[in-house]
């Protein structure tokens, strides 16, 4: 009986350790250029360490008298760990894909683009506020590159605030 308790208890140690502080979250992505300057960021929890973030994204530019604007978006797994004990700080690895189009009347800019990258970075969420901040990197390689940026390569990283709920 008592071996049953200990157990228990234990199992519940370990399961709180591990919770994720929030379900979802939707909030405002700021990153490194090109195609999501300013995005809109939404994140929900799928298992206890493993999440999907979703990003619609934009940036708009003028290169040599031209205009052009770029529209993106993104999803990605994200597989989370606990920092030592700090809660609410929590450091992440996954993968995704992008896709984004730029609008332009300069030929050699405009196009549709298909991305994938790996990520990693870190996520706090406060402890007695309803919000959560994320930094991260993602080198997108283009697999489809229409714009004929970068040379296939691009690595894009941002700063993400959100509203958890």
């Amino acid at each position: 009986m008592k071996k049953s308790i200990l157990a228990l208890v234990a199992l519940f140690f370990t399961v709180g350790a591990f919770a994720q502080d929030y379900k979802n979250s939707i909030g405002i992505r700021l990153g490194s250029g090109y195609y999501d300057m300013v995005g809109v960021s939404f994140k929900t929890f799928i298992t206890q360490p493993g999440a999907l973030e979703f990003n619609a994204g934009f940036d708009t530019d003028r290169f040599v008298g031209d205009n052009f604007t770029n529209v993106s978006f993104s999803g990605t797994y994200q597989h989370h760990f606990p920092i030592g004990n700090i809660q609410g700080f929590k450091w992440f690895v996954g993968g995704g894909l992008a896709l984004s189009n730029t609008f332009s009347d300069f030929d050699e800019v405009k196009g549709f683009n298909v991305g994938i990258y790996p990520t990693g970075g870190v996520d706090y969420k406060l402890k007695n506020a309803p919000f959560a901040f994320s930094a991260d990197i993602r080198p997108t390689i283009h697999v489809v590159n229409g714009a004929g940026y970068y040379n296939n390569f691009y690595a894009n990283g941002g700063i993400t605030a959100r509203y958890t709920f």
